[in-house]
């Protein structure tokens, strides 16, 4: 009995190391040959990662736009089901919209809409590390998220059809 105790419990163990693959070579770094890995190994984006998106929805014309900015400043831009439209912003540009959307009173900016939706207004989601922040016409729009919209490509959020 005291047999079965003692390597009961070694088999256990090994059918645990078996399942769960403990014991595996470990996996091949992120940035080695043969992975595909976008992010830099010094934690810094890669130049084609998104910075921003910019979504839009609503209006008279019930549009549904998508802006979206990577940090090296190309863009696209969706319009409905349209095909999409690309550009790059200059350097410039780039650092002022970084500097806004990495501004400490942006992170302050409410998630969620706290007024009373407009009728035919624009609804917009905006999406910047992680986190998603919805706002629409009619509200009182904090300055740190209209120094956003002033940054991005053409002046503001896509809002035409």
């Amino acid at each position: 009995m005291e047999y079965a105790k003692r390597y009961g419990a070694a088999a256990v163990l090994a059918a645990v190391v078996v399942v769960t693959g403990c014991g595996q070579a470990p996996a091949a770094p992120p940035d080695a040959p043969g992975t595909s890995s976008t992010a830099p190994r010094d934690g810094h984006p890669a130049p084609q990662e998104d910075l921003v998106e910019v979504v839009v929805s609503g209006g008279f014309a019930g549009v549904r736009n998508k802006l979206v900015v990577r940090y090296d400043g190309s863009w696209t831009l969706r319009r409905g089901t349209g095909e999409p439209t690309t550009g790059r912003m200059t350097p410039d540009h780039v650092a002022a919209l970084r500097a806004a959307l990495e501004d400490p009173a942006y992170a302050k900016v409410p998630d969620r809409p706290t007024g009373s939706p407009v009728a035919d207004g624009f609804e917009y989601a905006v999406t910047y590390a992680h986190r998603l922040v919805l706002t629409r016409d009619g509200e009182d729009r904090p300055p740190a998220l209209q120094r956003v919209f002033d940054a991005l490509p053409d002046g503001g959020p896509p809002t035409a059809p």
